[in-house]
């Protein structure tokens, strides 16, 4: 009978070696794929990515390229590995070294990015602006093993950002500094002027011819002219000097530690070559000129706003005084002084405008005449209300409203308000008016859109036009008289009238009459005022008076003083008298029929 069965222990201990050995070798197999194909990531996306990729070891020698890191270095992966960092990667024009970043880098074990600004220098001596960092390398164990850059070609932004800043600081077409980068050198310069003595020069410039280049041979001839404006104040200057573009044809120079003498020689050289100047467009040449306007620089000037207003001041005054000129600066003179106090009014009226304190007040008009129908004949008349109750007449503010331009919104103000005023007065009011006079301003009868202003007006109100007379002064329609003839035509053929201001005063009156559709003539008041004993001024009324009845015109006289002098227009055969004596201004709104004196 044989024994029992006995396992051989090694044949089962090769078994269990050989399938661990198969199960062992599987895993590595399988990991090497995985390492493999992590790799192969790496490597494309390395290879793929835009951005430079170069890795050292831990002495600084070049282990590893990618596609861009060689075209941005000129350098082949092949050339480049094991040479140092510096000779592959080398910074151009900056003050920090690659190799001190590296050395950081390793030592510190932390990331560095370069300094902003910095260049890399090609193989072939090309340079890129660059942004970069530099990394360690860790072992497994923490160990620092190297280090990686990573760098990409920042030119075209920085390009770009040059041109941004470029154009924020300079103008379009001519090139020069506009106005928000002139302000910061002139805030420089006065901070000098308060702080170091240093004496310095502003120019403001107006050009004088500008406008009618530009409506004669248009737009692109007037930025021709511009740019060689330009060219000609360069050529004037010094190179230590700044020049401007302010506005549309408004040039500034800044003549930086210049005596007052020497800046206005400087600026008179340039003002006889733009003298000599001739600036010819196709068929067409203009002689070319400029008002100057010339300020020192000094610790008395508080801004810059109140540096700008003083150079400013003085172009005006040369364009005052002739135009094409120089002229210098100088507080105490007259013409400073009263434009200083035109521009404080501008401000007024321009917050008067805003918070609607302008009124309006009107003064009787008396029919003379037993023709006259009865009822309400009245002029509006304006007055500005100030914050503390005070009241100005026209006379105050009307100069700086006209220099300014905004008598086009104070008209416009005017007539919005005073019809808006009638139509809401109680019945009888609107049956009783028979007259109701505005005054227009030399600017609104210019204005193409005036019309359409007034006739909008009047067709949302529904106010009765008849009721409605414009008052335009002999001078300013004779000026303009094209564009009054077709302002008054259109509105008299609505059944707005007109009455002509001041009449007499320029006596080529009578041959302008006739072409104009108007209703009444105003006889200026220096006639009126002695006319009961002065024979002279008697003729001439009885004389405007005749014609203006010859033409079917009525006439009004304006500036009445007396009763004597009513009585005597009455026997001249006058149809209206107007005056203080006759009746004060009063508001609008209280307007009621008047009694008579």
């Amino acid at each position: 009978m044989s024994g029992p069965l006995e396992l051989d222990p090694l044949g089962l201990d090769n078994a269990i070696l050989r399938n661990l050995l198969t199960q062992t070798t599987r895993a590595y197999e399988r990991q090497m794929t995985e390492l493999y194909a992590e790799k192969e990531l790496a490597q494309v996306t390395l290879a793929s990515i835009g951005d430079g990729v170069l890795a050292t070891d831990g002495e600084g020698r070049i282990k590893y390229l990618n596609p861009v890191a060689e075209k941005l270095t000129g350098w082949e992966r092949a050339e480049a590995l094991g040479k140092p960092l510096p000779e592959i990667f080398h910074l151009s024009e900056s003050e920090q070294r690659i190799d001190d970043v590296l050395r950081h880098c390793l030592e510190e074990g932390r990331s560095f990015r370069l300094a902003d600004r910095v260049s890399l220098e090609r193989r072939d001596g090309r340079r890129y602006g660059i942004e970069s960092t530099c990394s360690p390398i860790r072992a497994l164990d923490g160990r620092i093993i190297g280090a990686v850059l990573v760098f990409q070609d920042v030119s075209d932004k920085r390009l770009m950002a040059l041109q941004l800043a470029h154009q924020a600081t300079h103008d379009e077409l001519t090139g020069l500094l506009n106005r928000q980068a002139f302000d910061g050198h002139l805030q420089r310069a006065l901070e000098e002027a308060r702080s170091l003595s240093n004496t310095h020069a502003l120019c403001y410039m107006d050009l004088d011819q500008f406008k009618l280049v530009n409506d004669t041979c248009g737009h692109l001839a007037g930025d021709e002219l511009l740019c060689r404006v330009t060219a000609l104040l360069q050529d004037s200057m010094r190179d230590t000097d700044l020049v401007a573009r302010l506005g549309g044809d408004e040039f500034g120079v800044l003549l930086a530690r210049c005596s007052l003498e020497s800046a206005e020689r400087q600026v008179t050289e340039f003002h006889r070559a733009l003298q000599q100047f001739r600036f010819t467009w196709r068929d067409k040449t203009f002689a070319i000129g400029a008002s100057i306007g010339l300020v020192p620089i000094t610790r008395e000037f508080r801004t810059v706003a109140h540096l700008l207003s003083a150079a400013d001041h003085a172009c005006y005054a040369a364009k005052e005084k002739g135009r094409n000129r120089i002229q210098v600066y100088q507080e105490d003179d007259d013409t400073f002084v009263r434009r200083h106090g035109e521009m404080n009014w501008v401000v007024r009226i321009q917050q008067t405008l805003e918070q609607d304190r302008f009124r309006l007040f009107s003064q009787q008009i008396q029919p003379l005449s037993p023709h006259a129908a009865p009822g309400l004949y009245f002029e509006v008349l304006l007055r500005m209300l100030e914050d503390d109750g005070r009241v100005h007449l026209p006379s105050d503010f009307i100069r700086a409203a006209e220099r300014y331009g905004l008598m086009r919104s104070i008209d416009r103000w005017v007539i919005r308000s005073c019809i808006q005023t009638l139509m809401s007065q109680p019945p009888p009011f609107l049956d009783l008016l028979q007259l109701c006079s505005i005054n227009l301003s030399a600017v609104s009868l210019g204005d193409d859109e005036l019309l359409a202003f007034v006739e909008e007006e009047l067709d949302a109100s529904g106010a009765p036009p008849g009721k409605l007379c414009f008052e335009i002064t002999e001078t300013t329609a004779i000026e303009s008289l094209p564009q009054a003839q077709r302002l008054m035509e259109r509105l008299a053929a609505r059944g707005v009238r007109f009455a002509l201001d001041d009449f007499g005063t320029g006596m080529s009156s009578y041959g302008y009459l006739k072409d104009l559709p108007v209703s009444f003539l105003k006889i200026d008041g220096k006639f009126i005022k002695d006319v009961v004993t002065d024979p002279l001024d008697r003729a001439m009324v009885e004389s405007i008076n005749q014609v203006g009845h010859v033409m079917g015109v009525r006439t009004i006289a304006e500036g009445v003083t007396s009763s004597a002098v009513v009585e005597r227009l009455r026997l001249l055969g006058v149809d209206f008298a107007q005056g203080n004596w006759i009746s004060p201004p009063r508001p609008l709104a209280s307007a009621a029929l008047p009694g008579r004196r």
